[in-house]
């Protein structure tokens, strides 16, 4: 701490700080009081949780990144510094991707099987707001799950930055305003980039199943808020622990050799 230039009567406090000390706020400290001061004879234990201001040397950051697969700005923006750090080993990322569904009295209708799979358990939006015309929410959620099962399918090749390069290919070479925002554009994209399409084919599972899809049950479970962290609902989202765990995967003054 460096010594205060010019002292005022608020730092009147600083003599009686010693050292090892744990500054609290006013609210607990008071708190704090009223417990040791209380006539029930209790013993008041404080614990002191150090584990998101240590710092963690193994020297990689964890997070997620949760987008849809008709838009890819972010991606083609932080897709080289992405794949850098993960193949330098100072990051681990997972992709996700925000689903949705349709409530039981509904999902015969039209409008579920137009934007659904798996009998209305996975739904998105239609793209363009048209039932009747061009690609519908159907398409995206295929394209949502196929995406997830490249990153799987990559990582147990030990290729996982090889996502970023699948989902910028795709959305250059499979747009739907050139109506190439298909299975077949997929597999060929997919092709280009060394990953077999029938185990990304098995990784998807069947559409049209009345079952669950584990790949996107785990989508549904993860984007449901906890903790400290709200639902996930605006894309796309970067989210890491706390921003300060970018900084703390690392030792004090060093320097990641990218």
């Amino acid at each position: 701490m460096d010594t205060p230039e010019e002292e005022t009567p608020d730092m009147a406090f600083l003599g009686n700080i010693t050292v090892p000390s744990a500054l609290v706020t006013k609210k607990f400290g008071d708190a704090l009081r009223r417990a040791v001061a209380g006539d029930g004879g209790d013993e008041v234990v404080v614990r002191l949780d150090w584990r998101e201001s240590m710092p963690h040397p193994d020297e990689r950051v964890e997070y997620e990144f949760w987008t849809n697969s008709n838009e890819a700005a972010f991606v083609r923006a932080f897709r080289g510094h992405a794949q850098l750090l993960e193949k330098r080993g100072y990051a681990l990322f997972t992709p996700h991707y925000i689903t949705w569904f349709c409530p039981d009295d509904f999902r015969a209708s039209a409008q579920c099987k137009a934007q659904c799979i798996n009998r209305g358990r996975y739904c998105a939006p239609d793209p363009e707001g048209d039932l009747d015309a061009g690609y519908t929410g159907r398409d995206v959620v295929l394209e949502n799950l196929r995406q997830l099962c490249v990153h799987r399918v990559a990582n147990a090749r030990n290729r996982s930055w090889v996502w970023w390069d699948y989902v910028a290919d795709y959305h250059l070479r499979c747009s739907m305003k050139e109506n190439k925002y298909t299975r077949r554009c997929a597999e060929d994209v997919a092709g280009s980039l060394g990953l077999p399409m029938e185990k990304i084919d098995k990784c998807m599972g069947d559409p049209d199943a009345d079952a669950d899809n584990d790949v996107l049950k785990t989508e549904q479970i993860v984007q449901v808020g906890h903790g400290t962290r709200g639902d996930v609902t605006i894309l796309p989202t970067l989210v890491i622990n706390v921003l300060c765990q970018l900084c703390l995967q690392f030792q004090e003054n060093s320097v990641a050799a990218l």
